[in-house]
């Protein structure tokens, strides 16, 4: 960058959570989950500040612990099964505006169930929105396994209609290649300008730019299926730390 953009990380880390209890500080691969997206939004040469948002005191100590700022507790009606990303980063910014005066020019939401994220994609997609500002976000995203022109609902009657209607006669009957390119968003990094989020009340607003990730690299933690794939792919070599780009002696050095 020319100049140093103020762009803010957000790691959102509740401490409930149903699928997998206490995930976001409990161990993988000898560190605490939210560990690894500290350490990615740290090293990523495009970010100014790393924030962990959580409603939680044992999460707030391990977030300080390995090098994130936790200003503030979030309130708990901001932490609740269904509160969606919205308001946990209305909070987040206005919190800092009214008791920091700090304000980000650009928003980095890196999900702690993104574990092997890759720095580069950080940098990426935030070198993206700098360089088309006439957009209101980026968002990373894969060619998903299963094409939504072959996916089906089924009719209070009983039969099967096609989810989505396209003009291509018998589309769910065509050959995959055939089909229009689609892609599934993939939450390994969300970046937004913050006045898409402060003036236009969105996590995204309307003009989104694809960051294109291969599918091989997605991995969201949110079963034990998940955690114990994802382990394996470091415990293998699949995933290396330079493929994460970030030195564990560095970030990850802490006896935890």
């Amino acid at each position: 960058m020319e100049h140093q953009t103020e762009v803010l990380a957000v790691i959102p880390a509740r401490g409930g959570s149903k699928s997998i209890p206490r995930k976001n500080i409990r161990p993988f691969y000898g560190h605490p989950l939210i560990a690894y997206s500290i350490a990615a939004g740290l090293a990523a040469e495009t970010v100014t500040r790393v924030i962990v948002s959580t409603d939680d005191e044992e999460i707030a100590a391990v977030a300080r612990q390995y090098g994130a700022e936790v200003p503030f507790l979030r309130p708990a009606e901001y932490a609740q099964d269904d509160t969606p990303d919205l308001p946990v980063f209305l909070h987040t910014l206005q919190w800092l505006a009214e008791h920091e005066g700090y304000h980000a020019q650009i928003v980095v939401q890196l999900r702690p169930t993104s574990p092997l994220r890759k720095v580069e994609h950080i940098d990426q997609a935030v070198y993206k929105l700098l360089l088309q500002p006439e957009a209101d976000s980026v968002r990373t995203v894969i060619e998903p396994f299963q094409n939504p022109f072959k996916m089906w609902r089924i009719d209070p009657d009983g039969f099967l209609r096609p989810l989505l209607e396209i003009d291509l006669p018998e589309a769910y009957n065509l050959p995959r290649q055939a089909l229009p390119t689609v892609y599934w968003q993939t939450g390994y990094v969300d970046v937004a300008w913050s006045d898409t989020i402060l003036e236009k009340h969105s996590m995204t607003g309307d003009r989104i730019l694809p960051l294109v990730m291969p599918a091989s690299e997605w991995v969201d933690i949110d079963s034990e299926a998940d955690w114990q794939r994802a382990e394996r792919l470091l415990e293998s070599g699949e995933i290396t730390w330079d493929d994460l780009g970030f030195e564990p002696d560095r970030y990850l050095h802490l006896n935890w």
